[in-house]
């Protein structure tokens, strides 16, 4: 800038000089950023050190003023890098997973140098896309599942529920049963789930007394490419119902429910009258038998233990005492509500028979004297015995020759064979694809009661009395020393 001065005189003089005049910069501006380019999506799996963003930066003041620094506002996965002076590329500094933060909003915060400083901000939104990288979760690595016999085909059991914290077609789960086979018999026969959501139906009737539990895989798989799935172990277990009455097996009834016993009238007192056994299907508390009388003559004459059975006489007969009464027994199992059988016995009182033999007289033989009677007599009798000894002879030859081999017949279903000569469970085979488990239940004033039941379980038992006179020794259906009866049970 220049500046002149002037006089006022005749011959005006006049001078210059020139003026610097120096404009001082106030920091007024704000700085300002520039997004030159953006990824405001990218796959969760996008791999460390990816440019999501170019950012330029600028300040029209100039000094410190002009001077400006670019961050972050927070901590996040990402790192600013410089490339020039004044522009910032965004990079992906650590792991993204959409399933904890599915989208990010980054602040930048540009500031100058100036007193006081100024400063602008930028947000920049990144949306994370879905990867199926999540396999279907259960909240439990086992069910147990109570299910009461006697449950009505097609009825819901439980529902197995699975989790896919992925996002879409990644998420969709179906469910199957991982097929396996129990005795022949394949799971999707016994159950069945649904594929959508994961509900369990049971496909037929269980029965507590057949089956006892189950154990079995469910898988969820999820829709994504490639898919992923999870296995979770479910274990059915079958509760029991009393639904079984108990079978009286002794004192064994040929036909109908009474049972008729002979006793002398003599006997003291805990004499043994008769023991009342019954079997019950059930489980352990289910299954527990007490035993009552339901009709009773005279209480002061015989008592009944409610656990064993036994009935024994409390007092010696007199005279009063009538010589036939009749007993009703009643077994109850221990269920809710209880189910019961009855036995009624017949007993009949004798005497001790005393055979009285007469005195005989007697009367000389006559040694000299034969008549023809007599001689056919004599001549018959020699016959026979010499038939008899010729017939022990011949057996006793027959005997001792050594037998040849022979094949056995192959014993025919549902056939009851030898028992081994011991009190203790044995199994025996019956047929090419059944047992029987034998089983000694208790000895009674008339012999032994085994029961046999066939393994695997079916809806029946084999009785057998065996009398006191012998022991446990080999019979069969036609022996006449053993009482047998099939009781059906359903």
């Amino acid at each position: 800038m220049h500046i002149q001065a002037k006089d006022k005189g005749q011959y005006a003089l006049s001078g210059q000089c020139t003026v610097m005049v120096y404009v001082e910069d106030v920091n007024d501006n704000y700085p300002e950023i520039t997004v030159k380019s953006l990824r405001s999506t990218v796959k969760e799996t996008v791999p460390v050190g990816t440019v999501i963003a170019l950012v330029g930066i600028s300040d029209r003041d100039s000094g410190d003023n002009g001077k400006v620094d670019l961050s972050i506002s927070e901590q996040l996965p990402f790192v600013l890098n410089q490339s020039s002076e004044r522009d910032f590329e965004l990079v992906v500094s650590e792991s993204l997973d959409r399933e904890i933060v599915p989208e990010y909003n980054i602040i930048l915060i540009v500031t100058d140098r100036g007193t006081p400083p100024l400063s602008d901000n930028e947000t920049i939104t990144l949306v994370l896309l879905d990867v199926n990288d999540n396999a279907p979760q259960f909240p439990k690595s086992f069910y147990t599942i109570p299910v009461t016999e006697n449950n009505a085909p097609g009825s819901l059991l439980s529902s197995v529920n699975a989790f896919d914290p992925d996002f879409n077609e990644n998420q969709y789960l179906v469910y199957f049963i991982v097929e396996r086979e129990i005795v022949n018999t394949s799971m999707s026969m016994l159950f069945s789930i649904n594929p959508e959501n994961g509900d369990l139906y049971a496909m037929k009737t269980f029965d507590y007394e057949r089956e006892k539990e189950f154990l079995f895989h469910i898988e969820a798989r999820d829709s994504g490419v490639p898919p992923l799935s999870s296995n979770v172990t479910v274990h059915i277990i079958i509760l029991d119902q009393n639904d079984n009455t108990p079978v009286i097996v002794s004192p064994w009834r040929a036909h109908g429910s009474v049972v008729e016993e002979v006793i002398p009238r003599s006997t003291d007192k805990g004499y043994l009258i008769a023991k009342v056994i019954a079997i019950d299907s059930d489980s352990v508390q289910n299954s527990r038998v007490t035993y009552q009388f339901l009709q009773i003559p005279d209480a002061t004459l015989f008592s009944l233990d409610q656990y064993n059975g036994e009935i024994r006489t409390m007092r010696m007969f007199s005279y009063r005492d009538p010589r036939h009464l009749r007993l009703v027994v009643i077994a109850k199992d221990n269920g809710d509500p209880a189910l019961s059988s009855t036995v009624t016995i017949k007993l009949s009182t004798v005497e001790n028979v005393v055979k009285a033999f007469s005195e005989t007289s007697e009367v000389p033989l006559e040694y000299d004297i034969f008549s023809d009677l007599n001689l056919y007599l004599l001549i018959g009798l020699g016959s026979v015995s010499f038939l008899l000894l010729m017939t022990i002879l011949v057996t006793i030859v027959l005997k001792c020759q050594k037998p040849k081999p022979t094949k056995a017949t192959p014993p025919c279903r549902n056939s009851v064979v030898s028992q081994r000569s011991s009190t203790v469970a044995d199994s025996t085979l019956v047929s090419n694809d059944a047992y029987w488990y034998s089983l000694f239940l208790a000895e009674t004033r008339k012999g032994k009661v085994v029961v046999r039941q066939p393994i695997p379980k079916s809806g029946g038992y084999i009785v057998s009395s065996i009398p006191r006179s012998t022991g446990l020794t080999e019979t069969s259906e036609s022996a006449a020393s053993t009482l047998q009866v099939r009781y059906q049970l359903f």
